[in-house]
């Protein structure tokens, strides 16, 4: 009990904290957006609300995360990542993606590079010395990545919004798109405002060729425990015209998923999150079998399982959802992709999945 109680101690001192907002990280955002439908009384609000964990339970679960997740949570051995070089980026092809962890994806479409959700930081917290921390390192740094066209950014949780990586990223990227709100905080951060483009659910915006959608989603936001639906969370459309993906970013499931497939879809690629999945917060994190009806909602032809292999976000061993989802897909005959960290992979001809996060891995036991 005695090792126990300095992690509590620091546990109820960083919650007292971000409660009265010492830690945010940046100013909140400073619009209010009283024309979007989902904006009411100050919030962003789901379409059919989000059940609310009560004290009692959010204290249980918060309980479990310290002293009760299984000891195959993180990776027990190094996860294999394959290096990345600039150069290795410039020569590789149109229609080229590569994963670099959790929900940080780099894609070059018709010449340009664009991010998804960029996590550089060694731990997804507004703390340096604690909170979740990688299970291995970025295929390459902020400084090795080529000029960058554009950013798309899903929310503003810590898992998807890296304060250093977008002090870092500013200077090197031409556009960031974000759902309502995020981009406030990234203009209070110190990115030029007319770099900043903020969408609503169903608007689009063009950049040299490229049209990104916000789509909607079923989550939550807030960087502190005052903040809370400050910002709008979102999903994202990505049409080149000849190749269109899918990025569902964070979100349970719900029945936008058909209205999405009807005014998008096909997508070449869904890249889903699968993974940081609970009982206890089901209205917000899919499990796998809803990823995989999410895919066939939105008449995805390939599934890419993301949110996944980088953190240590829940209470399920770290390899599971990839485990869950494979097995999914083969019994329903679903095409799935789950690259390497680093591995490049060609969007319109997606490898098949190698299971490299069954390598080296010892047991648990």
């Amino acid at each position: 009990m005695k090792r126990r109680l300095p992690r509590v101690l620091l546990l109820l001192t960083v919650l007292i904290a971000m409660s009265i907002g010492l830690l945010t990280c940046g100013a909140r955002p400073a619009a209010a957006y009283d024309q979007s439908p989902q904006f009411g009384d100050g919030r962003f609000h789901n379409p059919t609300g989000k059940t609310d964990l009560g004290f009692f339970r959010t204290v249980g679960v918060m309980w479990r995360f310290l002293f009760n997740k299984p000891a195959d949570a993180s990776p027990l051995a190094p996860i294999p990542v394959q290096t990345l070089t600039r150069q290795a980026l410039l020569d590789a092809p149109d229609d080229s993606l590569w994963r670099l962890g959790h929900s940080t994806m780099l894609m070059k479409l018709d010449g340009h590079f664009w991010l998804t959700d960029p996590v550089f930081s060694e731990r997804a917290s507004p703390m340096s010395f604690m909170g979740p921390k990688r299970f291995h390192a970025p295929p390459l740094t902020i400084d090795e990545l080529p000029p960058i066209t554009g950013v798309i950014i899903s929310h503003d949780h810590y898992d998807h919004l890296d304060h250093d990586a977008i002090r870092a990223l500013a200077p090197k990227v031409q556009h960031f798109v974000t759902a309502l709100g995020v981009g406030d905080r990234l203009i209070a951060w110190g990115v030029p405002a007319a770099k900043v483009v903020q969408l609503d659910w169903w608007q689009d915006t063009r950049v040299d060729g490229l049209k990104i959608v916000a789509t909607p989603a079923q989550h939550f936001s807030g960087r502190t425990l005052a903040d809370g639906n400050r910002t709008l969370w979102a999903s994202w459309v990505i049409d080149t015209g000849r190749t269109r993906i899918f990025f569902s970013g964070d979100t349970g499931y719900f029945d936008g998923f058909a209205r999405i497939g009807e005014r998008y879809g096909p997508f070449d690629l869904t890249m889903i999150e699968t993974g940081a999945y609970g009982e206890d917060w089901p209205d917000v994190h899919m499990q796998p079998e809803q990823s995989l009806q999410a895919h066939l909602d939105v008449r995805g032809k390939v599934l890419m399982p993301i949110h996944n292999g980088t953190f240590d976000l829940a209470l399920h061993p770290w390899t599971e959802p990839f485990e869950r989802i494979t097995a999914l897909a083969q019994e329903q005959g679903v095409a799935l992709t789950a690259p390497h960290m680093g591995e490049r992979l060609d969007i319109r001809a997606p490898a098949p999945s190698t299971h490299w996060w069954r390598e080296g891995q010892p047991s648990a036991e």
